[in-house]
């Protein structure tokens, strides 16, 4: 699991949900490079570990928000978004903000429900 960069839990059970804290495209400490993609796949693949370290997998995903820097990442965002997700299409929000941590170009939380 990757170490949070605040003082947050990265994912919380309440009862039959999970929810897990915004991830970024962080490995080993640093953003990886490759521009949103890569960042996006990385995050995607943080939040895989998280859900399945508490038994659920990305098909329990009901809704997720991203945040992104650009609204100009919106169709890169979609792309990689439909790859990793497949035909699972969770309730979603995507949302332009002014800056993320670390100098993340994207963040993804979502909520899982297992009931």
């Amino acid at each position: 699991m990757t170490k949070p960069v605040g003082p947050y839990t990265p994912i919380v059970r309440a009862g039959d949900w999970l929810i897990c804290s915004g991830q970024v495209g962080i490995k080993d400490g640093a953003i990886v490079e490759g521009g949103l993609e890569a960042e996006l796949r990385q995050a995607l693949s943080n939040m895989r570990g998280l859900l399945e370290g508490e038994g659920a997998s990305m098909n329990d995903v009901v809704k997720t928000t991203v945040f992104l820097t650009s609204m100009d990442d919106y169709a890169e965002m979609n792309t990689v978004y439909i790859d990793e997700f497949g035909d699972h299409r969770p309730a979603r929000s995507a949302v332009a903000v002014a800056d993320l941590p670390i100098g993340a170009r994207i963040e993804v939380e979502a909520s899982a429900y297992l009931g």
